[in-house]
C-alpha cells in the first residue's frame, strides 16, 4: 500500500500546494516545509484531507515535522495510524 499512499498523497500536494505545477521538485524527501511548499494553514489543510482520506485520527501531538514534512514521513504516519 505505500506505493498508493504515497501516490496520492504526491497527487494531493501537487494540486493544492503546488497548483497542479508538476515541474517543482518534489521527491519522496523534500521538506515541504523548507521548501515553502505548506505553511501552517496547509498543514491544516494537509491534516483534515489524511483524515477524510484514509480514516485516521491525527491528534494534535502528532502535527510535527517528524510526521508531517515531506511524502515519505507522511506515507509512513498514514500507514502507522492506520495499522494501530
Amino acid at each position: 500500500m505505500s506505493d498508493d499512499t504515497k501516490a496520492i498523497l504526491r497527487a494531493f500536494i501537487v494540486e493544492n500546494f503546488l497548483f497542479g505545477d508538476e515541474s517543482q521538485p518534489l521527491t519522496a524527501d523534500t521538506s515541504l516545509i523548507d521548501s515553502d511548499y505548506v505553511d501552517s494553514t496547509g498543514i491544516l489543510e494537509l491534516v483534515s484531507y489524511l483524515e477524510e482520506r484514509f480514516g485516521i485520527k491525527v491528534a494534535d501531538t502528532d502535527i510535527i515535522p517528524a510526521n508531517l514534512d515531506s511524502l515519505a514521513r507522511i506515507t509512513a504516519f498514514v500507514e502507522r495510524k492506520q495499522a494501530g
